[in-house]
């Protein structure tokens, strides 16, 4: 979940309990993070990894901290369960449908939801056709540990873009949670080095699930192995 924080000279008192850490440090949930002077009044965006605490903000993952400038925060760490993030997109698979509402496997610790009228174009005499067991590219409307994740399949415009139904005889295989921020990276060749070898249709998700789709078995499970090979070589 992404907060906007004022970052004020409130946050620079020292506590005796706690240990102050700046980006780059080994933290552990807890530490309190020291902001640099330059934006002791600038909002500052906090990723995964952080949270606000009456007048601090703290460690809430063991990791590495980072900083994208200008002002965004976040802990880079290791997770084997995925926690959902709201604006992130994710695949997940249909798993059971209750009246008006799909339940969706992210990986999460619970099934996350998903209206039918989350389509584009969905009205209650136009229904999409999505059956158990089918795969889903969604983002992430809602996320807090206090209710169910809450999915949709179309932008704030209304339109899908490349969300929805992965139709096909695409292959879903899941990776670790760090691979997948490291495909996603703009910097990370390896999408580009793949597709000019073996044209595919690809859906990464965020929460360590990838569907993709090339135009032979033989292709897509070329690919599996290339992913399977960078996630041993991490």
């Amino acid at each position: 979940m992404i907060i906007f924080a004022e970052v004020g000279d409130q946050y620079k008192k020292e506590y005796n309990f706690a240990m102050e850490v700046n980006v780059g440090d080994t933290v552990l949930p807890g530490d309190v993070v020291n902001f640099p002077q330059t934006e002791s009044k600038n909002k500052v965006i906090l990723g995964p990894g952080l949270r606000v605490y009456m007048d601090q903000i703290l460690i809430s993952a063991c990791g590495v901290l980072k900083k994208r400038e200008p002002n965004t925060y976040w802990v880079d760490s290791h997770r084997k369960r995925y926690v959902p993030a709201r604006g992130e997109t994710v695949v997940g698979i249909v798993l059971n449908k209750a009246g008006e509402i799909f339940k969706v496997d992210i990986g999460s610790s619970e099934q996350a939801s998903l209206a039918y009228l989350a389509f584009e174009g969905a009205t209650k005499k136009n229904r999409p056709d999505i059956q158990v067991g089918d795969i889903v590219f969604a983002r992430l409307l809602a996320a807090s540990r206090d209710m169910e994740p809450e999915l949709v399949c179309v932008d704030s415009y209304g339109k899908k873009g490349k969300l929805g139904q992965l139709q096909g005889d695409g292959f879903l295989f899941s990776c670790s949670l760090n691979l997948v921020r490291k495909i996603l990276n703009p910097k990370c060749p390896l999408l580009k080095i793949l597709g000019r070898e073996i044209p595919f249709d690809i859906a990464v998700g965020m929460n360590g699930k990838i569907w993709v789709k090339a135009r032979s078995i033989q292709a897509t499970n070329r690919y599996r192995q290339c992913n399977f090979s960078s996630r041993a070589s991490q």
